[in-house]
């Protein structure tokens, strides 16, 4: 199971968000994706924060509570250390490490630091029953 990658599993094609767009674009995206975040992407592709569901629901309640449609991505973002994944990292590894950290969805990036995807735990969870599946038909 050691060899099964993240790159193995991961979405090549998630949905990603610019700091500069609106709150409201980057929510029709998430719903026409069914994605529950994703990766805000600078012009490098490399990753600057992270835009879930919880954030823009948040800042949608607070520009209607104010009559307004003004926020962007970049107001409402996460921007601290967003936890991340090499392509090349583990399955077996990253599953370990979902038990301790709480996202749900991590930024797949390559050796140069570019986005590639990203994997869910309902993609690791997939690896391993794909696996467990075949090692069990092989008995």
């Amino acid at each position: 199971m050691q060899s099964l990658t993240v790159a193995d599993y991961m979405n090549r094609h998630p949905v990603v968000f610019t700091a500069s767009m609106s709150i409201e674009h980057a929510v029709e995206r998430l719903l026409q994706s069914h994605q529950r975040g994703g990766p805000v992407v600078d012009d490098q592709q490399r990753v600057v924060g992270f835009l879930s569901e919880q954030d823009c629901l948040a800042a949608m309640l607070r520009d209607t509570y104010h009559n307004e449609q003004s926020a962007n991505v970049g107001d409402c973002m996460f921007t601290g250390d967003v936890l991340m994944v090499a392509d090349h990292h583990s399955i077996t590894d990253l599953a370990q490490s979902m038990q301790s950290n709480k996202p749900k969805i991590y930024p797949v990036v390559d050796s140069n630091g570019v986005l590639v995807g990203i994997i869910t735990r309902t993609d690791v969870l997939r690896a391993i029953d794909v696996h467990l599946q075949n090692h069990y038909r092989q008995r």
